[in-house]
């Protein structure tokens, strides 16, 4: 283990920053990250023993104890549920003879569920040790489960079982455009970094990963910050449920994204890039790499770029470990700084203080990928499509019950009608726009607008038919939250389970009058009193579908007699788990009177 681990720390030029891609080599090996690997790195990095283990206590994809050698995950999105996951999850649980959230006696397999994997277009997927496995069925699954009895290494698998899919059903204003690559940076030194800055404060570009913050305000203000170095993150964690648009502009247009960060980095004095590349996004990694390295070769990243002294820059690639809230820019960063992914407190923000405490700008993937062309193209260009608050076009990743799921981009201003004839959709019960911290519309609201000004979108959109129990979808996005809270703050780490208890009291038939109101309550002191976006957002799903159908809650309250809201003994398994009792002592029997 030693000579492995001097191997690993070598490879991360023993960087404490780069304690996550070392765990996740360590992980890789053994399969958990073992307390004796633990000792040495702490040694070796100078960390304290308890900050590893917080990380690898925080990040869903590393672990304490060994899984199996092949480790299966199951997506468990309301996308891929709608797609018979369940199922399939249980039949792959009885051919391999595991439990789900267990590992086999002999440590062969492994079988649990994930969050979303990024692949809604072609669900039901999963993972295998990390790689993808999308449109999973029986068949499939019989294969697989042939494969991992053999135990027949992953790289001589067959490789349509990998194959991710990028259907793009309508390319519009940035993804029709024609590029070569430096063409704009050749066109930002041609033009002046002053200029090409004013250029994108002309189209008026907002982010494009949700919050919708100006792009231009965001470089100005880290360009005139004094504190140096200063640093380009691009935001590729697309962890939001139904989302995978920055999926497909990687694998199909990662040298305008790597371009982008590169004119932003001419703009703002930065030498240093990062992508902070979500961890179910692993097969991406090598090609990514690769494309880095043909720039390089290119004289678009490194020294000297394109001839130009003193202008110097490059971009490494950092992947997470599974932790939704890494999303959050501040989450990112303590992620990237080789820590758990806790949201920082504001201000300041991340332009003034950010990655090592220096001036940083993080930007989505699509973000990038539109400066590029407004760089080529300017800025009036991008400026002349959309709404005056919404310029350009929006990316959206549509899944869900229509007859094309897959890329469609759009002006800001199209009407959710519009989008949904397009992509097939029929007999329409609502939309999710912007994944579960976005808004739930129902079929009477489908001429409302795609803009920031009325239904904004970090690029989810999904669709469910009237063959869909609203209570489901709900019920499904309330447990992601709850799952995903990063435990920081009480309001978001009690409240979001408080939500799903509640949640499900009413839904099991138990709640009354008293309970709704209640759950209202529970969902405004979360949105109100969360540290970060997640916690703020966390309500969302119940506070949107309330708004749409309260027909359909209140039909779920109780009407007459008494039934009891929750199952007491169950509430005491953890109790007998910690003192070690299952005697009839430490249960209670429950009576039900009418």
């Amino acid at each position: 283990m030693k000579t492995f681990l001097e191997t690993v720390l070598a490879e991360a030029d023993y960087q404490p920053v780069r304690l996550l891609k070392i765990l996740r080599a360590v992980q890789a090996q053994y399969r958990h990250i073992p307390a004796t690997a633990i000792d040495f790195l702490s040694d070796k990095l100078n960390i304290p023993r308890t900050q590893i283990i917080a990380v690898v206590e925080f990040y869903s994809f590393l672990h304490a104890t060994p899984q199996g050698r092949y480790d299966l995950l199951f997506s468990d999105s309301i996308t891929d549920r709608m797609q018979n996951k369940e199922s399939l999850l249980a039949y792959a649980a009885e051919i391999l003879k595991v439990r789900v959230g267990e590992v086999r006696k002999d440590e062969l397999v492994s079988l649990n569920n994930t969050s979303c994997t990024g692949m809604c277009d072609q669900g039901p997927a999963g993972l295998v040790n990390g790689y993808p496995l999308p449109r999973l069925d029986r068949p499939k699954i019989d294969t697989i489960a042939a494969l991992i009895e053999q135990e027949i290494p992953l790289d001589d698998w067959p490789a349509e079982l990998f194959q991710v899919e990028e259907t793009i059903y309508k390319p519009g204003l940035l993804l029709t455009q024609p590029f070569s690559n430096g063409d704009a940076i050749k066109a930002t030194f041609n033009r002046g970094l002053t200029e090409t800055l004013a250029e994108v404060d002309l189209s008026n570009l907002r982010g494009r990963g949700g919050a919708g913050f100006k792009t231009a305000l965001k470089w100005r203000t880290c360009a005139i910050q004094a504190a140096t170095p200063r640093y380009v993150i691009c935001n590729a964690d697309e962890g939001e449920p139904g989302t995978y648009k920055d999926r497909m502009l990687l694998n199909l247009y990662a040298d305008q994204v790597f371009e982008g960060m590169t004119l932003c980095a001419a703009i703002i004095g930065s030498t240093q890039g990062l992508v902070y590349l979500r961890a179910e996004y692993l097969f991406l990694y090598e090609k990514l790499q690769n494309v880095l390295q043909n720039r390089r070769d290119q004289g678009l990243l490194g020294t000297t770029i394109l001839g130009k002294a003193g202008f110097d820059f490059d971009i490494e690639i950092r992947m997470g470990a599974g932790a939704y809230i890494c999303g959050e820019a501040s989450a990112q960063i303590e992620s990237l700084e080789g820590k758990p992914g806790i949201p920082r407190t504001k201000p300041p923000n991340s332009v003034i203080c950010g990655y090592l405490r220096k001036p940083t700008v993080v930007d989505n993937v699509e973000t990038f990928f539109a400066t590029t062309h407004i760089a080529i193209k300017g800025g009036q260009w991008f400026a002349d499509v959309g709404t005056p608050q919404s310029t350009g076009s929006k990316l959206l990743s549509i899944s869900g019950d229509c007859a094309r799921p897959g890329i469609y981009e759009y002006p800001f201003g199209t009407r959710i009608s519009e989008i949904l004839s397009d992509c097939g959709a029929e007999e329409v019960m609502g939309v999710q726009i912007g994944g579960p911290s976005g808004t739930f519309i129902s079929n009477r609201e489908l001429e409302r607008t795609l803009a920031f000004e009325d239904l904004s979108s970090a690029g989810s959109f999904m669709v469910f038919n009237h063959t869909r129990n609203i209570f489901d979808v709900v019920q499904n996005f309330t447990d992601f939250f709850a799952h995903e809270s990063c435990g920081f703050c009480a309001p978001c780490r009690v409240g979001t389970s408080l939500l799903k208890n509640q949640l499900n009291k009413i839904i099991d038939g138990h709640g009354s009058a008293v309970d709704m109101e209640k759950l209202s309550e529970i969902c405004m002191v979360v949105k109100n009193f969360s540290h970060c976006g997640l916690g703020e957002t966390a309500a969302n799903p119940i506070l949107t579908t309330l708004a749409s159908y309260p027909e359909l809650y209140l039909e779920q309250l109780k009407r007459s007699g008494f039934s009891p809201g929750f199952n007491l003994d169950a509430t005491l398994a953890i109790a007998r788990q910690l003192t070690q009792r299952d005697d009839s002592g430490a249960h209670l029997s429950q009576q039900v009177e009418n």
